[in-house]
């Protein structure tokens, strides 16, 4: 683990750190912190700044409510910038967005970017705004039992693709069972978070297997 006095703090005695959302890994936002805000950072395992038009630390939420739980902190190669990984409560900018980077300066024509959470929310507005034609809309409109009964032929086609051994069908039936699972998953209230919430807590427990085995 690196120590704390191998960080290459610049003349101001600060440092860069990059503040990721450690589940959509969505860059939140930029901040710089001292020595002292770094250390309290990781006392409260919440995110601490240095304010340099203020000049003075502050407490990310400490006004706002929305703090950032700190996962993990890592140096760069030059060990002058920092990544810090944080579970947000609460929108990180202070004009309400989730994130302070939202303004748009160049995207590519060729080059799509694609996320889970983007899907998510194009999913969500198929239910909010029903769009005529959408696919989508009509599973939301159709209910629970249509929405199930896809999931269970979409599971189906996924077994029947993996026992032929067809790796390309495999991943295109995955895919489709990816989507209706996010179809049901919005149905019924269930966010991203909380299926990678219930993965870490299994991730720990099979840790803890497995260092009982091994003490055996």
């Amino acid at each position: 683990m690196l120590d704390i006095k191998e960080l290459k703090f610049d003349e101001k005695g600060l440092i860069p750190a990059i503040v990721v959302d450690a589940i959509s890994k969505k860059v939140l936002t930029l901040a710089y912190m001292n020595e002292e805000s770094l250390k309290i950072t990781m006392e409260k395992k919440l995110t601490c700044f240095y304010s340099r038009s203020r000049q003075e630390l502050w407490l990310k939420g400490e006004t706002s409510g929305n703090y950032q739980k700190v996962v993990s902190i890592t140096a760069d190669c030059d060990k002058d910038a920092l990544v810090v990984m944080v579970e947000p409560m609460g929108p990180a900018c202070h004009t309400g967005e989730e994130s302070c980077f939202f303004n748009p300066v160049f995207t590519s024509d060729e080059l799509k970017e694609f996320s889970l959470e983007g899907l998510v929310k194009l999913i969500e507005n198929r239910k909010i705004e029903k769009t005529e034609g959408s696919y989508t809309t009509y599973l939301f409109e159709k209910g629970i039992d249509k929405i199930l009964k896809k999931v269970g032929e979409e599971c189906t086609e996924v077994i029947i693709a993996g026992k032929a051994d067809d790796k390309k069908e495999t991943i295109y039936e995955i895919a489709d069972l990816a989507y209706h699972t996010l179809v049901l998953m919005i149905q019924m209230g269930i966010s991203l978070e909380d299926v990678h919430r219930e993965l870490a807590s299994r991730h720990v427990i099979d840790k803890k297997v497995k260092q009982e085995k091994m003490t055996k």
